[in-house]
């Protein structure tokens, strides 16, 4: 316990399981729902009038460039017929083609709405949100996190909230699952420093049981407190929000009865690693093109992630309740990735679902490194699996079902790509090659060539590649065009070598998350469970022990594949974008899991981002400048609450803000800033 903890524990004698800081209850009843429920006929007013259109639009797109892209396979295996193998190398092409193409429609929509009309969707954003008339309630689930972290991340909303006179519509409820002794310990010393010193009111509660995880962590809280509130706000450990966007949603909420949930686009902030720095900016440049696409056509069917969205308590509670799955894990049990399901359940229930990207002001942290992101990943990836016996639950929109397809696509594009890549090998190993003779100087000589139309291949590799990046393109080319968002960048130079190195930093990862994405889903239908384990959030960097360890499935099909490469050395340069990734994977993961080289990646004028160079409301920065350290700085305390058991008079003088400790002025260290 720290010092400060033990001078003003204001329940030194309770025992640390029931240690609880929480108002009086407000039941609200949430019954489990079945999975042959039936919809509710009501179409939400937010839904667009044209959304069929938008739809149709949408589709035939995706379809028709997927079937210029199908053509060039097509028309080279059809020169001697069909095989077996060919055939399925189609099939293959085709099952992976179309949700590229798709991508490729959506963000391009996205990029056109961006720049037509800022973002704007169907909510409406008032430039000035008006003062909430109910009480909103801000959920943090915590398992086994950082307490300092969390609190510090808290007092930034806090202190945004409280800059706007807003702190009085809205309560903090910390709600721990967390299980480690110390780590609950470190989280009561915490909040009741923070309690003393926030404006909103805040509580504290942590269960002695993980039942249901995270999902049931909110609906607990739910069930016990949410009769008092009209919304509620759910965060992450790592989320944090401004003041302007809260105020903003709950507007909205108040001015769309129909809606039942609002999820906005988090940007990836405090980025130290490379890794992460790569993270940071891609999420940034392209996260809200990909998001105003997505809004454009799912309309009120939209996604949920989880996290840094606003939520109606009672639609929530009557439509929510999530049934269990039958048989055993890892498809069975409890439901892992619970977002998309409520929001389909939400859908079901006659309620809007939407998307925004009009709003800035969201933001939450990424893994420091690949092996952390892959570990993530494999929770994520069980839980996207259940939801193969989901998709065709009756009373369910049909959008909504193609969310969940979306979200196990996500994983099965893998081992299908994976499954292409190895079938395409076989087919050049048995296809016999074009002989030419040519004149040389010395004579005629006989050359070998794969057996394919040379500008049929390069066309459908230029148009494979253009819908591959073209997004991330569009994304920098809709930043350059704006000359005040230009300048939050970086300038047009900061902007380009950002997007050539994240675009480079993703190629190269591909086949890296190819080959683990392959492992996870082989790992999950052989029956082996994920399990749910603590999230690493803070940098630290691989030793090479455990970097060719992580990366050992990577390193042998990269084995594999120069081996088989050996006898088709004519095949080398087309598979070395795949190969070399996997024969690297443990250097890559080491060095890109340092801060060091993260540092001088910024240092450079690499993957800049606004809220790195001072553009985030000071409440939400906390990057630390290059070469600076932080200063301590001692912030204004606010009222106390009426039932505070400790005057704040008595240990004013004793307490500063977590977060105030990390609060600094950022530098420009790079030119053009």
């Amino acid at each position: 316990m720290s010092p400060l903890a033990a001078r003003i524990d204001v329940f030194p004698d309770l025992r640390e399981e029931d240690r609880r800081w929480m108002p009086a209850p407000a039941t609200l009843d949430m019954p489990r729902q079945t999975l042959g429920a039936e919809a509710v006929d009501h179409q939400p007013s937010t839904s667009p009038d044209n959304v069929a259109l938008r739809r149709t639009i949408f589709f035939a797109c995706a379809f028709l460039l997927s079937g210029l892209a199908f053509l060039t396979p097509a028309r080279v295996y059809a020169e001697d017929g069909f095989t077996g193998l060919e055939t399925l190398a189609l099939v293959l092409f085709a099952l992976l083609i179309f949700p590229i193409s798709a991508w490729f429609v959506s963000a391009t929509a996205g990029v056109i709405l961006m720049q037509t009309r800022g973002g704007a969707d169907e909510m409406e954003f008032r430039p000035v949100a008006r003062r909430p008339k109910v009480r909103t309630a801000l959920l943090m689930p915590l398992y086994n996190e950082d307490a300092e972290a969390t609190f510090g991340r808290l007092a930034r909303i806090d202190q945004s909230l409280a800059e706007l006179d807003a702190s009085g519509a809205f309560d903090i409820f910390v709600l721990s699952d967390t299980t480690k002794a110390a780590v609950a310990e470190a989280e009561w010393d915490a909040f009741q420093s923070f309690r003393l010193t926030a404006r909103a009111r805040t509580y504290y509660r942590r269960r002695p049981k993980n039942i249901e995880r995270k999902a049931g962590n909110i609906a607990d809280w739910v069930q016990n407190h949410g009769g008092a509130y009209a919304h509620m706000i759910i965060l992450d450990a790592d989320s944090m929000m401004s003041g302007e966007t809260i105020l903003h949603l709950v507007d909205a909420m108040e001015r769309k009865p129909d809606v039942g949930l609002i999820q906005t686009t988090p940007a990836v902030i405090n980025a130290e690693t490379f890794y992460a720095r790569v993270q940071q900016f891609g999420v940034r440049m392209y996260g809200r093109v990909a998001a105003a696409g997505l809004a454009w056509w799912s309309g009120s069917e939209a996604s949920y992630w989880g996290h840094n969205a606003i939520v109606r308590v009672r639609a929530f509670a009557e439509c929510c309740g999530l049934p269990i799955l039958p048989g055993a894990k890892p498809f069975g049990g409890h439901i892992m990735s619970h977002d998309v399901v409520e929001a389909s359940m939400l859908r079901r229930g006659g309620w809007g679902v939407h998307v925004t990207a009009a709003l800035g002001g969201s933001f939450e942290e990424t893994p420091p490194n690949l092996q952390n992101f892959l570990s993530r990943d494999r929770r994520w990836a069980q839980g996207n699996m259940q939801h193969l016996q989901l998709i065709f639950a009756p009373g369910l929109h049909w959008v909504s079902r193609l969310q969940m397809v979306i979200g196990c696509m996500a994983y099965l594009a893998s081992p299908l790509w994976f499954l292409s890549l190895l079938t395409g090998l076989i087919i050049q190993f048995n296809t016999q090659p074009k002989l030419e003779e040519i004149m040389t100087l010395h004579g005629w000589r006989t050359v070998t060539e794969p057996r394919h139309d040379q500008l049929a291949l390069i066309c459908m590799m230029a148009l494979t590649s253009t819908m591959l990046f073209g997004p991330k393109l569009l994304g920098a080319l809709l930043v350059l065009l704006r000359p005040d968002e230009r300048r939050t960048f970086g300038g047009a130079a900061s902007v380009m070598k950002g997007a050539a190195l994240e675009t480079a930093m993703s190629t190269v990862h591909a086949p890296i998350m190819m080959v683990s994405h392959t492992r996870m889903v082989l790992e999950i239908l052989s029956g082996r469970d994920a399990g749910w384990t603590t999230q690493q959030r803070n940098a630290t960097e691989l030793s090479w022990a455990e970097a060719c360890r992580d990366h050992r499935w990577e390193l042998r099909a990269g084995i594999v594949f120069a081996a088989a490469l050996l006898a088709r050395p004519d095949l080398a340069l087309f598979f070395a974008p795949i190969v070399l990734p996997l024969l690297l994977s443990p250097v890559l993961a080491k060095i890109t899991s340092r801060a060091d080289v993260g540092a001088a990646a910024r240092y450079a004028g690499f993957l800049l981002t606004p809220e790195e160079l001072g553009e985030a409301p000071v409440a939400l920065r906390r990057r630390r400048p290059l070469r600076q350290r932080f200063t301590p700085i001692t912030v204004s305390f606010g009222a106390p609450h009426d039932e505070d058991l400790v005057s704040v008079a008595t240990h004013a003088p004793e307490l500063t803000v977590i977060a105030a400790r990390e609060l600094s002025e950022p530098q420009r260290t790079h030119a053009g800033a």
